[in-house]
């Protein structure tokens, strides 16, 4: 019965992305929308998040214990990290960068060509 339960679920998840990938919308000149809906979703089954996102949700259906945050666990289940300070990690970034400027600069002063005296 699992089994069936899981089938029908993923085949519901693949309807869902299907139609979030491309969905029936509605252009002036009747192909553009379409197309563009349909390279993206050809581009979502061709690297595999179709898939992921289907195992993903099978995963979350099958959870014993529904967990309270299901972000956290979707996150966790594709192997991201859950509790992650963003702006943290971003101004850490900007001042290594700055402190990699810096030490550029000492280096480039201490390994430049001493300058030929004017005769």
């Amino acid at each position: 019965m699992a089994t069936n339960a899981n089938t029908g679920l993923a085949s519901t998840a693949r309807t869902t992305l299907a139609i979030m990938a491309g969905g029936r919308g509605v252009s002036f000149d009747g192909s553009a929308v379409d197309q563009k809906k349909e390279d993206f979703r050809k581009y979502l089954e061709k690297n595999g998040i179709i898939d992921a996102l289907t195992k993903v949700l099978v995963g979350l259906y099958e959870e014993p214990e529904k967990p309270e945050n299901p972000v956290d666990f979707i996150k966790q289940f594709l192997g991201g990290p859950s509790d992650v300070d963003v702006e943290a990690l971003k101004n850490e970034n900007e001042e290594l960068r700055r402190r990699v400027d810096e030490l550029q600069a000492k280096l480039d002063a201490l390994t430049a060509p001493p300058e030929s005296q004017a005769q």
